[in-house]
Parts: C-alpha cells; structure tokens; sequence
C-alpha cells in the first residue's frame, strides 16, 4: 500500500500537465488532492505497520538483473514514521502555498515530484533505488528556489543543487565500493548488512558515505548551503527544505552508513560527535546574531538537526529512537516556522528585517502569526507538552550515557536557543520602534487577514506537535523495535547497540 506514495504523487505531476496554463485554482485543487491522497495512505499504511514482524515488504521485483538491482521498497517503524512526516509536510506546504498564481501548475507539478522522490527514498530498500530517488529529490528543489524564491534566488539554488550533488557522488563511490568488495551480486540494503566488510576498507568508506548524506543533513561545516537555501526559497520549499529533505540526509546516515560499516562507525564516533555538537552551538549562536528573520530560522534548523547527528552517534538505543523522534519533529515546527516567517509575515510585510519588523506592531494586525510564532518558538525551545521535549530529552540522555561531555555542550545549545526564539519573537511581534526611525512602506497599508489555508496548516501542525509531545507512544513504539531488525544485526555484535 505504502508504495502509492510515490505513485500517487508522479500521477499528480502528470495531471499537472494537463492542467490549462492559466489555471491556478485546478492546479491548487489537483495539488492538494494528491498530497491528501498520498497522507491518506501513508497514515493507513502507519496504523497497519506492525513493529514486532520488522521489516515488512512493499513492492519487490526484479529491475537490472544483470547488476542484482530489485525495485525493492520495504518498510520499518523508522521508515514509517518519516513517510508519515512526508504526508504531513506535503499537505500543509500546499495550504501555505495557496497564494500562487505565477506558473501555479509548474510550481506544484515540481513540488509533487519532490514529494515523489522523498517517500521513494524512504522506503527503497534496494540501494540503487534509493539513489535514483535521492537524485530525482534534488532536482525539482534547484527548479522550486531558481524559479519561485526571493532573495539571491540563483544563488541559493545553485548552492544547494551543487553541495547536493557533491554530496551524492561521495554516496555513489561509497555504495560502489561496497557494492563490488560484496561480491557485486546484489543492492539489497538487508543482504549488504550482513556481509562482513574489512575493517580496513570500512575506515574510509565510512566517512564518505556518512558525511556525502550529512551535507544534506546540515552538518557542520557542510552547512551553509541550508541557510541560503531556505532564505531564497519560496515558503512551501523551505517548509520542505527543513522539513523533509534534511531528514533524507540524517535518514541516509542511519540507514546505510551506520548499518553497513558498523566498524567505521565505531572509529568515527568521536569526530562526528564533535561536529555535531559544533553544529548545536554554532546554529544557536549564528541564529542569535541574525537581522534577516528567515535567516534566524535557518541556522536554527542547523542547531536542530545536530541534535539529530548526536543521538545517531551515541550508539544506543534511547539516543537513536531520540535522533529518529527529532526528525519527526524538526519536521513539524521548522515547517510550521517557516510558514509563520515566509507566508505570514514576510508576504505581508515585506521585510524580514528583523529592525524594521520592530516598528510595525505585528501583535496588532496579525495576532495569529503573532500565536503562532510563539507557539511554535516555545516547542522549537523543547518547552514540556511539544514533540521537541521528549526528542531532545531522549537525545541528551543518550548522550550522557555515552559522551557526557557533549551532552553539556548540547545542553548549552538548547540554552542559546531560548535566547534567539525570544529575541526573534520580542523584535517581530512585540517591539516597539526607535525614536526617529523611517517608517517602512509596509505599514502604510493595512495587511491582508490571515486566511484560511493558513491557519488551516498552522493548526494542523501545533496539533500535531501537541500529541507527539503529550503522548510520544505513538511513534517510538513503531521506531524502537526496528532497532531489532536484521540491519542493525552488525551493530548489536559489535557492541554498539
């Protein structure tokens, strides 16, 4: 079932096509009932998954025979929650994107292919199918920010399509290389784990496959193609930049690197923890510095998703099951964040200078941006009911376990994160101009009212952070016992799990 996921966001590309030119409302409507449809059955195919029986098969047929690739799509809690992830992401950046009018049809068609290829990625098994699909997921954001975005729009696509591709090929010489040491029979991600690779040869394979997916992931220093991108892209993209297509990086790691080259893990723990932790601290304090509003909420998405390189590298079983549920709600509030930044304010204002944002009384014309923004500031913070808190919280206890150093320094990350979401939160909603400063053209007139769509997403959002928060169950029940699976068999031997 979970297959048409992809299928069904493909077929909505090509009825795209078909949509006349002009058309924007049955571009919109067409979009929307794709992505519906493709929540639809990713939430069916989550309430069905059942973690005991592990991996569980979804599409398998043979491909290139020749070569020993399958198209192969499999499941476990992990890959389920994400597609889940992906069905909430996909739906609500259509709400938040119901204002386009220019070429509506290519910048839907080009976001349902995005779509497409996301929840490919999560669910092949096979690994040339799950880089044909981490491929086709770079292309239509390069398209999405060059075509749509705002600010240095070029620039920034150019810069995320390059660190991208730079990123895959590390990938591709990774998984060749294994591919070939194996015995070049077979791409199946479950067959390659179990086979035992060199210690030597998984030293330098390692590192290139980990780190050619945390470029994606945003990990320090290969971060700062996600700032620029996430500023020049246009809302419904940045939602999905630091929404789902980072996950594919921090996915990437777990899946592949980590449980194919267990033994290179084990040599490369320390290093990654140092950057990851560089990654929290250095987002935080960046983001805290920030005049450009969007700007603030990039690197924050950098500091986030060090949390999430963290819990990875701890090597056990509450830290992993933290970085998984970090994922899930990175997810959710940057999304929700972005949409606030992008959608609500800057649309309306525009302006993301932070400076000039003070003088417009905010609070005032738009107080659901204004509760919004709070809300999901006080969630991004980790503040106890949110799905951020039992995230980082499993994350932190993890880390202590096992690298109680970086647990500090992470912990005082989480601290200048208070600090840049209040000072963003008091400067555009609450501040008050300086005696003598211009008034902006912006607050010459009065501002459109949060419509509909919008406050359709932003409540679907919170609502969704408020359960996960309250009542985490509900995915680390699907996440812990894919820990159990055949993959993570190496780890278990060695220890590291």
């Amino acid at each position: 079932m979970l297959a048409w996921t992809v299928y069904i966001s493909f077929i909505g590309v090509a009825l795209l096509m078909a949509v006349p030119k002009d058309d924007a409302r049955l571009a919109r409507a067409t979009a929307l009932f794709s992505a519906l449809t493709g929540f639809i059955i990713a939430l069916a195919g989550a309430m069905q998954h059942q973690p005991a029986a592990g991996i569980a098969t979804v599409a398998q047929c043979s491909w290139i025979p020749s070569l020993g690739i399958q198209y192969y799509m499999a499941v476990d809690g992990i890959s389920v929650t994400l597609v889940l992830l992906t069905g909430f992401a996909s739906v609500v950046g259509i709400l938040f994107s119901w204002n386009v009018e220019y070429r509506a049809k290519e910048f839907f068609a080009f976001y349902l292919a995005l779509i497409g290829g996301v929840y490919g990625v999560f669910l092949s098994f096979d690994l040339f199918l799950l880089f044909v699909f981490y491929e086709i997921a770079i292309i239509p954001k390069y398209f999405l920010i060059a075509i749509w975005g705002s600010t240095n729009r070029e620039y920034g696509a150019m810069k995320l399509a390059l660190y991208s591709f730079v990123g895959s090929a590390m990938v591709l010489v990774g998984l060749i290389a294994a591919y070939v040491v194996a015995g070049a029979k077979t791409f199946d991600l479950v067959e390659l784990a179990k086979f035992p690779f060199p210690e030597s040869f998984q030293y330098w394979v390692f590192p290139l496959v980990f780190v050619g997916f945390a470029i994606l992931a945003g990990m320090w220093p290969f971060h700062t193609w996600a700032p620029t991108g996430h500023v020049a892209a246009p809302t419904a993209a940045s939602m999905l930049l630091a929404g789902v297509v980072m996950k594919l990086g921090a996915y990437g790691c777990l899946r592949v690197a980590m449980t194919l080259f267990p033994l290179g893990l084990k040599a490369w723990q320390g290093p990654i923890a140092v950057l990851a932790v560089i990654g929290i601290v250095y987002g935080a304090l960046v983001a805290l510095t920030q005049k450009d509003f969007k700007f603030v909420i990039g690197y924050s998405s950098v500091s986030h998703m060090g949390f999430v390189l963290l819990g990875l590298v701890t090597l056990n079983q509450i830290g992993l099951s933290g970085a998984v549920l970090q994922m899930f709600s990175h997810g959710i509030l940057a999304g929700l964040l972005f949409g606030v930044v992008g959608r609500m304010v800057y649309d309306r204002t525009h302006t993301r200078d932070l400076t000039e944002l003070r003088g417009m009384h905010l609070l005032q014309s738009m107080p659901f941006a204004a509760g919004t923004f709070a809300v999901a500031g006080m969630a991004s913070m980790g503040l106890p009911g949110f799905s951020g808190f039992p995230a980082e919280l499993q994350v932190l206890i993890g880390a202590w376990d096992k690298l109680p150093t970086f647990a500090i320094f992470a912990g005082i990350g989480i601290v200048i994160g208070v600090a840049y979401t209040l000072r963003a939160l008091q400067m555009a909603f609450f501040g008050d101009p300086v005696i003598g400063e211009a008034h902006s053209p912006a607050q010459e007139h009065a501002m459109s009212p949060i419509s509909v769509p919008e406050r359709l997403g932003a409540i679907i959002l919170i609502a969704v952070s408020v359960v996960i928060g309250l009542y985490p169950r509900l995915l680390l029940d699907l996440i812990v016992p894919s820990f159990d699976s055949p993959l993570f068999e190496a780890m278990r031997k060695g220890g590291l799990l």
